[in-house]
């Protein structure tokens, strides 16, 4: 479809890099600032499918840009600007490699992980007699290293992380408690647009100055899993599926599909209609989550906005 954004490629004033993530390209001005593009790639399994989908950028970029602004009070944040719907811009920061995983009830990989028999994850011994979908005795944080582009993120435990150096003892703590402090905060959000924030990750950073803070998204579809909180425990006790909104109806329709990103595995076809229903689910997902309506941006041409946008800014 082209009517989407799906690479980049822009050369702005005092451009020193560009880094191609899984769904976001970040380009490093002057060693000073960092433009974010939020494209419309749809990754899944740690690997990126061949079509975009429409507004997908947009909507993740504006979802963070507002979560970030109902935390900041809590948890120090990246961001400066959003000069552009589907880009942020903040400080340069050293990310960590690792994302801190938290989760409030058994759902997906830990889920996944469950099923299989195991009972402990990341280090954190899981109860027995635990149902899909169940809420936890208490939140749990299940950090992953954060992979290079292309290869997939791993379980690893808290002190398989302190024991290798990949982050002090001193800022885990720091990002421990960012961690609790986040999802308690977007729990509460969540649950006054009548949602059930389910598990969610977080990636931080530090400063040129050394100061921890959140980096890259927060809260949304793509980093976030949501159950529609009305009729969650009936669901429980019949053994239905929860009414989610997350990335996870595109995971299982690849399962579906014979697709896991497993090697030898190919990626199933995604037809336009199909292409158009995930458009429209991320749209509702906009729409419950923020309680707001979605106002699509001009997408006729979308990179030449989004370079006019950003050199306006960077011009200031």
């Amino acid at each position: 479809m082209n009517n989407t954004i799906t690479t980049t490629n822009f050369n702005f004033p005092n451009q020193k890099s560009v880094y191609h993530g899984k769904v976001r390209e970040v380009y490093n001005i002057n060693d000073e600032l960092l433009v974010m593009v939020a494209t419309d790639r749809l990754s899944a399994f740690d690997v990126v499918m061949p079509k975009g989908i429409p507004y997908k950028g947009q909507i993740l970029n504006q979802i963070a840009t507002k979560f970030m602004e109902l935390t900041q009070d809590i948890v120090p944040n990246w961001l400066i600007a959003t000069p552009d719907p589907n880009v942020a811009v903040g400080h340069l920061c050293q990310p960590f490699k690792v994302e801190m995983v938290i989760r409030g009830y058994l759902a997906g990989h830990a889920a996944r992980e469950y099923a299989s028999g195991k009972r402990i994850l990341c280090g954190v011994t899981l109860p027995e007699g635990l149902k899909e979908n169940d809420k936890l005795p208490t939140p749990i944080i299940t950090p992953s290293t954060k992979a290079a582009n292309g290869a997939h993120d791993e379980d690893i435990s808290r002190e398989d992380i302190l024991a290798q150096g990949i982050v002090s003892e001193e800022d885990y703590l720091v990002l421990e408690n960012y961690t609790y402090a986040l999802y308690q905060r977007g729990t509460s959000i969540a649950a006054s647009r009548g949602l059930i924030l389910v598990d969610t990750k977080y990636e931080f950073g530090k400063t040129k100055n050394g100061k921890i803070v959140l980096i890259d998204e927060i809260h949304t579809p793509d980093s976030s899993r949501y159950f529609y909180a009305d009729g969650y425990q009936e669901r429980q006790d019949t053994g239905e599926e929860q009414k989610q909104l997350s990335k996870e109806f595109v995971r299982r329709w690849l399962i579906e599909n014979g697709f896991q990103g497993k090697e030898g595995q190919q990626i199933p076809d995604m037809s336009d209609e199909y292409i158009e229903t995930v458009s429209e689910r991320y749209i509702e997902l906009y729409e419950r989550i923020l309680g707001e309506p979605f106002v699509k941006a001009d997408i006729s041409n979308i990179n030449e906005r989004i370079e006019k946008n950003v050199l306006a800014y960077l011009e200031k």
